[in-house]
């Protein structure tokens, strides 16, 4: 029976852990009622409907740049992801979340309220740099910066922690479906044929690259001739997404150098000596670990499984009774957002 249990509610998917092992994982997407909003489909089924529905329907993510957009489809569709992971197995067990470092402490409260209702008995919320960071053992506690860069679906957690807590940190939002969207404006103005989401996101996966590659690669894609409304295929290489979506990944450069730029010096130092450690399912993409290892001047420490650092990291702070006790940790006071 599922006592704790880690949920990463994410922009993209969400995912369930419990019992050291991921339990469930699925895509943050409703289908709904375009007149009722009445939940229809949940889901990869929900995820299968965008830029394919009737009139009467639309595909909505509860979920927008880590922040919670519409709090009831939120709460129906974790209801419906708990339920599918546990039955009726679990009984109001302790549940830690995560989001976005830097939130407001209302949208810390927002989350908490969504968890509660889902049947938590006492729910807790992490900024996921920090959950980063205790699934990687490391120890934080001492005056010693590191630095934790999580690129997700919608936004960008750049965090430098040090002393138990976050020193400086930026939720950039700026993360993957920007890459998507520049993918879907690249081949509208270069090929005049348009493209839906999930055929970006494909091009993406197969051979998007942040930097050159060493041999050039291609696919055929598929979508719709803007002047004729025909289908149509076509053939795209790497190298044209890797100029497609260079201003984007630019801006994630930016943003890194921005939080280093706030963090003291001597901080900093520490970084450029242990290097950094990149996470989140964005970090997947080519060339990223490179193009940030060059652009820092330090090494790049990646993770195994980076899309699920987040939600592992979430049941090892959960686990951490120091974190439950401490009221000045950077959490924004985890007893005054634990839920009874």
């Amino acid at each position: 029976m599922a006592t704790d249990i880690g949920i990463d509610l994410g922009s993209y998917k969400t995912v369930i852990f419990s019992s050291s092992k991921i339990v469930f994982e699925a895509p943050s997407f409703v289908t709904v009622d375009n007149d009722t909003w009445e939940p229809i489909y949940y889901g990869e089924m929900a995820k299968q409907t965008l830029g394919r529905t009737p009139d009467s329907l639309i595909c909505v993510n509860p979920i927008e740049r880590g922040k919670i957009s519409d709090y009831d489809l939120a709460e129906n569709m974790l209801k419906v992801y708990m339920e599918d992971a546990f039955g009726s197995r679990v009984l109001r067990p302790r549940i830690m979340a995560t989001l976005p470092a830097g939130l407001t402490e209302l949208q810390h409260h927002s989350l908490a309220n969504v968890i509660e209702a889902s049947g938590g008995r006492n729910v807790f919320v992490i900024e996921s740099p920090l959950a980063i960071a205790y699934g990687l053992e490391l120890d934080f506690s001492t005056p010693h910066g590191y630095l934790i860069i999580d690129i997700g679906a919608g936004t960008t957690d750049i965090a430098v922690i040090s002393m138990g807590g976050i020193a400086v940190c930026n939720s950039f939002p700026v993360a993957s479906f920007d890459l998507d969207n520049q993918i879907i404006k690249y081949i509208r103005s270069e090929y005049n044929i348009e493209i839906g989401p999930l055929m970006a996101e494909s091009v993406k996966k197969q051979i998007g690259t942040v930097v050159e590659r060493p041999v050039e690669i291609a696919m055929v894609a598929k979508g719709r001739n803007v002047f004729t409304g025909l289908p149509e295929s076509f053939e795209i290489t790497s190298s044209e997404i890797y100029y497609a979506i260079k201003e984007t990944a630019s801006n994630i450069l930016s943003a890194v150098r921005g939080v280093l730029s706030a963090a003291d010096p001597d901080l900093v130092a520490d970084i450029k000596n242990d290097g950094f450690y990149l996470a989140g399912g964005g970090s997947k993409i080519y060339g990223m670990d490179a193009l940030l290892s060059e652009f820092l001047g330090t090494k790049a420490n990646t993770l195994d499984d980076p899309e699920y650092s987040v939600v592992k990291g979430a049941a090892c702070a959960l686990r951490n009774s120091d974190v439950l006790k401490n009221v000045n940790y950077q959490l924004r006071s985890l007893k005054e957002l634990e839920i009874s």
